[in-house]
């Protein structure tokens, strides 16, 4: 990869990078490493900094890990985001443990969390961009606590199943029941009774082959509310 298209990419990924004086670009050009990560790869868990992801292609799940081995999604991260809690040594306040794996075939540009970490404590704009960064992803992580916390089950998986149409842009859904599950911090079979209930409510049809198609979504929207 050549030097223009790496400053492209650090460019539109990070928007300190204009703030940087030529040596500290260089610098931080010479921290990274390219990497592939196969679907369903487990690669970055909470006794290690990784370094800050840049997601080019594919898709990441950051999740927590329970001791008795029950996942909680907290975010999923698509091309052109960023993950800075993989380099937990930047942010000492962090105390819990994320777990990352590909959901789909990836490509990544990974940082070096100690550059960026040197970098940090002389430039002010690159601190608060890894402070602004962190916030917005604790927001996204609250957002799922409150969810598991206040919010019954056929409103959570309303809100899901209607995000996930936005984000895929298609009202049919390739995930089977255990992924939802996955995804919600909750039971299998919690998910296969809320989505027969939506079926005999007529908001969705469910198959094996087919998937999830929403077929009511002002209905869905309505549990929302």
């Amino acid at each position: 990869m050549t030097n223009n298209r790496l400053s492209h990419i650090f460019r539109e990924g990070f928007p300190f990078w204009e703030a940087l004086s030529d040596a500290d670009k260089d610098s931080l050009l010479r921290s990274f490493h390219q990497a592939s990560f196969k679907k369903g790869t487990h690669f970055h868990d909470g006794n290690e900094c990784t370094g800050i992801i840049l997601l080019k292609t594919g898709s990441l799940r950051l999740y927590l890990l329970s001791p008795d081995g029950k996942e909680v999604t907290l975010y999923r991260l698509y091309p052109g985001d960023v993950c800075i809690l993989s380099a937990s040594c930047l942010l000492e306040a962090i105390t819990f443990d994320v777990s990352v794996d590909a959901e789909e075939d990836s490509e990544c540009i990974v940082v070096g969390s100690c550059a960026l970490e040197e970098l940090s404590r002389r430039i002010p704009a690159v601190k608060l961009y890894t402070l602004e960064t962190a916030l917005s992803r604790f927001s996204d992580v609250m957002w799922v606590m409150q969810q598991i916390l206040f919010m019954s089950m056929d409103k959570r998986l309303a809100i899901f199943l209607l995000d996930e149409s936005a984000k895929t842009g298609s009202d049919t859904l390739k995930l089977t029941h255990e992924q939802i599950a996955k995804y919600m911090g909750t039971a299998r079979e919690v998910i296969t009774r809320m989505l027969k209930y939506f079926v005999s409510e007529g908001l969705v049809s469910s198959s094996r082959g087919e998937g999830i198609r929403l077929l009511n979504k002002p209905g869905l929207r309505r549990l929302t509310l």
